[in-house]
């Protein structure tokens, strides 16, 4: 497959994601190295929607350390129960938070963020990653996101 992506900007949010995930797919299809998979994961979702901010936080021992992302220089590491990241780490669920001024104990690696989505990338009954999008806009995201992003991690990453 080429390394383009093709993009409808005339689509809606679900549309979007319905013809991004299977290039994404393709794109990674054959690929076992996972860094490189997360790498363009990141890019084709920050290309295909525009957000501020796209990565990977990976568990490792007793903390989540960045990952491939894409976007404004991140914080290096985030412990469990911090930030909506550690939060989403130490519950094991999706979080959507409309308004990051309003989440208690966010952790402002950008100025820029304004809304948030984090979901953990589950393995083995554990949480091995999550994967963090920020936008630059208040109530960015919503259940259509998490319901896309969910089933991109669950078929194609892990």
């Amino acid at each position: 497959m080429a390394e383009d992506l093709n993009l409808s900007t005339t689509l809606s949010k679900e549309g979007k994601y319905e013809e991004l995930i299977p290039q994404l797919k393709a794109l990674i299809t054959g690929e076992n190295d996972l860094i490189a998979n997360l790498a363009n994961v990141s890019a084709g979702l920050k290309e295909g929607f525009n957000f501020l901010w796209v990565g990977f936080y990976l568990v490792k021992k007793d903390e989540l350390v960045l990952g491939p992302f894409q976007g404004p220089v991140a914080c290096t590491r985030i412990q469990k129960g911090k930030g909506v990241c550690g939060v989403s780490w130490e519950k094991a669920e999706t979080i959507i938070v409309p308004d990051v001024e309003k989440f208690e104990g966010h952790i402002a690696c950008s100025s820029f963020s304004k809304s948030e989505i984090v979901i953990p990338i589950i393995k083995n009954k554990q949480v091995v990653a999550v994967l963090d999008v920020d936008s630059s806009e208040l109530n960015t995201f919503d259940e259509v996101d998490s319901k896309y992003l969910s089933s991109l991690l669950n078929e194609i990453i892990f």
